[in-house]
């Protein structure tokens, strides 16, 4: 074992307590629970105050495809426009949204067929779900029975809007 001098175990001796030292006041603050707790973010406030603006609404979307399975030409954009004003806009004047899409399922027979299709967003207080729930059941039909369509597939979310 080397021997080691008065001077150089003074050395030493300084050295680890300055290391020491040096490292207790991160040690001291990782342990103190009022400054070790996270402070919300700005982020965070704003995501909260945007969720909680608005009010309860419900976000339904009906999905309607073009093609015709009994052999039929496809719905037009002209046709389903006028389906729109006929069938839907009475029943949510306020508005309503229609985008184009392309989608896909699987028939009664198992093929899966690709559709040029209507994408239709409606937005209406909780407080009218009732109501309007038997109204998009009657569009749904409505459809189903002018276009020879095997379905008209619906969603339904609850949401919060603020117009």
């Amino acid at each position: 074992m080397p021997i080691l001098t008065k001077r150089t175990r003074l050395a030493l001796a300084g050295a680890a307590a300055a290391v020491l030292a040096a490292g207790a006041p991160a040690a001291y603050a990782t342990l103190d629970t009022e400054r070790a707790q996270p402070q919300p973010s700005a982020v965070t406030s704003s995501a909260e105050a945007a969720a909680a603006r608005g009010q309860a609404y419900v976000e339904t979307r009906l999905f309607f495809g073009t093609e015709r399975p009994d052999g039929g030409p496809d719905v037009t954009d002209r046709q389903f426009m006028a389906f729109i004003d006929r069938h839907v806009t009475p029943s949510f004047p306020s508005g309503l949204t229609v985008q184009d899409g392309r989608g896909q399922w699987r028939d009664a027979g198992g093929t899966i067929e690709r559709e040029r299709s209507y994408e239709l967003m409606l937005l209406y207080p909780v407080t009218e779900a009732r109501a309007h729930d038997r109204q998009i059941e009657r569009i749904r039909d409505a459809y189903e029975r002018a276009y020879a369509q095997e379905s008209v597939a619906r969603l339904d979310e609850p949401t919060r809007a603020d117009f």
